[in-house]
């Protein structure tokens, strides 16, 4: 048996010799007649920093000069400027150029009759000294035989709309199925069949992911196709774990990376869809086919959208630019870690809970019968109930109904309402809550209005303090290892400077949930709040918030929804400096997510928050579920639920838009029921198949920057 291990390992040594032998010569070959790479490429590939490949098609045949120039150097900027050295792939006079200089950029925007190079043009075009761009088909070919795996386009070509019947398949497809590069695209051109190119992929063994917070396959000037990706990743650490695989396990096959363009730039599909139609009529009786079709077609739908997808196809361009470039440096440095064998372990554990950290409290809610309540000490007829709440308990609650039961860690005395408490709370896993002689269970009272909307509260909340840095810590273990931590403004103010250095020391996902505009500004104190992740305010705790920073703030506080995100938007922009994600709640208005944009969806994800270059700040508005004034019943768990059910999607790796609308349900069904976390709330009623049952309003979404 040793020795069979022995001749295994002897074969497979000397195979890898001979592949990295391989390498060299190719290498060296490029310098012959018929490839030449840029020195600053190929330095960098001597080095194994990260290099972008850049198709030239683009510039040749894609848009007029000297616009196709501008756009030529911005992406190669881009790409400079995001850590990797570009390398844009183009034919000068028979030789296959890997790297362009500016001047032989600048000859192939201002030339007239260059050809479009494919993989059946190239033998003939290098044979006969011609220069030309190059496809996503030519430049794959390039970049594999230079040792570059990542290349950047804007969308590759597929099965025409009427193959099934003309058999015209773009080549880029049969590369994307031979040859070994990535390719971060905006999915596929839109006026292609989708469906049946995605088929085709799937036959020639292309893994196909959409990148960003969705697995909708983009249909390049549009976010959605109609049909999903086979596999979806958030960000560009999943993307290298992806490419990586693929290049290790040896396949002769190609990964496609379809990219969306950003949302502010996209063009409705009805609006494509129209144009498409138009322009295939007009190239139908101009008997137009064949490699001319795209080019055709690119420059018609200009035309009839008013320069809309000109527009949508330079930011999209752009955009993967940005993601491509941050994918190669993620995979440069993945690579570099595995040569020197420094890799993380994964371990075959049981995944760690997340770790809760607030309040317990006994909260009496008085709703009043009548609309107005009276004063002067008169009684008020209405209802009072008996609930259990506090912050953390309702965030603690909430994900325990949702499959996510957290370690909870919080205090109650030993009296009449922690029995209580405990046994309602028996689906929570409660086992580290404080049980303290002598000391009173908090208790609150709400008195709410028939509409529902809080009047009053009083609480007796002294227990809270006893949530220190010393009780917490004995639990250290379990919030180093947690993938999130949750902790609310009834917790003493040492104990989140505590939290927030773990986060610091630890890397730690932590959400703080401000309770009220008199405890929101505790972590802002000092630095504590930079080691933050998530914060989940309403606009009077983001407006205290911002004047504990001395930040400038507005003289009174708009009602009217577009002021109200106009002044949202504000009062976060300097916090996202720092923050993943500022959750701003809305009330009846819904919610404002505010934060760094991928792919143009913001990122709920803290590792995708580091990757700053890539991102840009936008806001993104999502109505709230209609509730009529007769259906509320109670407001005081809305706010908690609707953060629950976002953290209980991101903890379950859903996109964005379907963690917000989870939210949404838990805090449309907690607004209907007399306990602040409604029992109904579970994995069945608050669920992506849920989600997808339903019509949502159109979210709208304003950039930052």
């Amino acid at each position: 048996m040793h020795k069979m291990i022995g001749k295994i390992t002897y074969s497979l040594g000397r195979h890898v010799s001979t592949v990295a032998c391989g390498a060299t010569q190719v290498r060296r070959s490029l310098h012959g007649a018929y490839f030449r790479i840029q020195p600053s490429v190929q330095e960098a590939l001597m080095e194994g920093r990260p290099v972008v490949a850049l198709e030239s098609t683009i510039i040749t045949h894609g848009m007029a000069y000297p616009q196709n120039l501008s756009m030529a150097r911005e992406v190669e900027k881009i790409v400079t400027t995001n850590g990797a050295v570009p390398a844009t792939v183009g034919i000068l006079r028979g030789q296959i150029h890997v790297g362009l200089t500016d001047e032989e950029l600048e000859f192939l925007a201002s030339s007239k009759n260059v050809v479009k190079v494919s993989r059946r043009d190239l033998p003939f075009v290098l044979s006969q000294g011609l220069s030309g761009g190059t496809t996503v088909s030519g430049t794959m070919i390039a970049a594999h035989r230079a040792g570059i795996p990542v290349f950047v386009t804007g969308g590759v070509g597929g099965v025409h709309r009427g193959g099934e019947n003309t058999l015209d398949v773009s080549a880029d497809l049969t590369e994307l199925g031979r040859t070994p590069v990535a390719v971060v695209s905006a999915g596929v051109k839109s006026i292609l069949d989708i469906g049946r190119t995605l088929e085709y992929l799937e036959t020639q063994g292309v893994c196909v992911a959409a990148f960003g917070e969705s697995r909708d396959f983009p249909a390049f000037f549009s976010r959605q196709s109609g049909f999903q990706a086979p596999y979806h990743i958030r960000d560009e650490e999943e993307a290298a774990d992806l490419i990586a695989s693929a290049l290790g396990l040896g396949l002769s096959s190609g990964v496609l990376i379809a990219v969306p363009c950003p949302q502010e730039r996209a063009v409705s599909s009805q609006v494509i869809e129209e144009a498409i139609q138009q322009a295939l009529n007009e190239a139908r009786s101009k008997g137009i086919t064949g490699k001319a079709l795209t080019p055709f077609m690119l420059q018609k739908l200009n035309e009839l959208t008013d320069g809309k997808s000109l527009d949508s196809n330079l930011a999209l361009i752009q955009n993967n630019a940005r993601v491509g470039t941050c994918i190669a440096v993620a995979l440069s440095k993945l690579q570099k870690a595995r040569r020197k064998g420094n890799l993380p372990r994964r371990e075959d554990t049981a995944p760690p809970q997340p770790v809760v950290i607030g309040g317990t409290n006994v909260d009496f809610i008085a709703k009043a019968q009548n609309p107005v309540i009276l004063g002067g000490g008169q009684t008020n007829a209405g209802r009072v109930r008996r609930t259990f709440g506090g912050v953390g308990r309702n965030l603690a609650d909430c994900l325990s109904r949702l499959g996510h039961t957290p370690l909870f860690l919080s205090a109650v005395g030993k009296d009449e309402h922690s029995e209580s408490i405990l046994h309602f709370c028996h689906h929570m896993d409660t086992s580290a809550v404080l049980q303290l002689e002598g000391k009173s269970t908090a208790t609150y009272c709400a008195v709410i209005t028939s509409a529902g909307e809080l009047s009053v509260g009083l609480g007796d909340m002294d227990i809270h303090h006893q949530i220190t840095e010393q009780y917490v810590s004995q639990f250290k273990e379990n919030l180093c290892q947690a993938p999130l931590v949750c902790i609310d403004g009834n917790v003493p103010l040492s104990t989140i400077q505590y939290v927030c250095q773990l986060a610091r020391d630890h890397q730690l996902a932590v959400c703080y949930e401000p309770t009220d505009e008199n405890k929101a500004s505790k972590p802002f104190l000092s630095d504590s709040w930079k080691a933050l992740t998530y914060i989940s305010p309403n606009l009077q705790e983001l407006r205290a918030i911002n004047r504990t920073l001395g930040n400038p703030l507005p003289a009174e506080l708009p009602s009217r929804l577009e002021d109200v995100v106009q002044t949202a938007m504000a009062l976060a922009r300097p916090l996202l400096s720092h923050l993943c994600c500022v959750v701003v709640t809305l009330g009846t208005h819904g919610v404002l997510l505010c934060g760094k944009s991928l792919g143009g969806s913001i990122s709920l994800h803290p590792r995708a928050h580091e990757w700053t270059a890539a991102a840009s700040l936008c806001a993104t508005h999502y109505p709230a579920i209609h509730t009529s004034r007769e259906e509320i019943v109670n407001v005081s768990g809305a706010g908690d639920s609707l953060m629950a059910g976002i953290l209980a999607g991101m903890l379950a790796k859903q996109d964005t838009d379907t963690c917000v609308r989870m939210g949404l349900l838990a805090a449309s069904l907690s607004l209907r029921s007399y306990e602040p976390i409604s029992p109904e709330i579970s994995t069945s009623s608050v669920s992506q198949e849920q989600v997808k049952s339903r019509s949502w309003p159109e979210v709208k979404v304003w950039k930052m920057d």
